[in-house]
This record gives structure tokens, C-alpha cells and sequence, in this order.
């Protein structure tokens, strides 16, 4: 990979990051605000670890349908809040 590669997909981990936990936070409020910290960094740890999958999706997705990057990309983000949701409520 090129450094170019690399920075534009650190760019996409970051974005979708973001726009997951964003999501989990709208959707779960009250219960992550009541969550103890142990109970958070298990929430966390579920979402890094479905990242790997959701980012393999979104790229191949992307290639085969460039048009629908946005839906693409959104469908990432709520495979990570499915995986941060299933371990809050787990």
C-alpha cells in the first residue's frame, strides 16, 4: 500500500468511527450515560472488533456501486452500532 492508500483509509476508519459512535450515542443515550466504565469499554471493544468486517463491506460494496457510496457507508456505520448495541443490552 502507498502512504496515499493508507492516509485516505485512516481517513475512512476515522470518519466511520466517528459517525458510529455518534450514532450509538443518539440511539442509547440514557443507557450509556447510566453504563459504568467497564460496561463502555466493552461496548468499544465490540465495535473495533467489528470494524475489520464493516470496512471490508464498505469497500467492496463501494467498487461494485459507486453511486451508492453514501447508503454504503451508512450501512458500515450501523454494522458498528448493531455490534456496540448487542453488547450494551448483551
Amino acid at each position: 500500500m502507498t502512504p496515499a492508500t493508507t492516509e485516505r483509509l485512516d481517513t475512512l476508519g476515522k470518519a466511520l468511527g466517528d459517525a458510529a459512535l455518534r450514532t450509538l450515542v443518539r440511539l442509547c443515550e440514557t443507557e450509556l450515560r447510566n453504563a459504568d466504565r467497564e460496561k463502555l469499554d466493552a461496548v468499544c471493544a465490540a465495535m473495533r472488533a467489528k470494524s475489520r468486517e464493516a470496512i471490508d463491506e464498505l469497500l467492496d460494496d463501494g467498487k461494485a456501486c459507486p453511486s451508492m457510496a453514501n447508503l454504503v457507508f451508512t450501512s458500515a456505520v450501523m454494522t458498528l452500532v448493531n455490534a456496540g448495541i448487542r453488547e450494551l443490552r448483551g
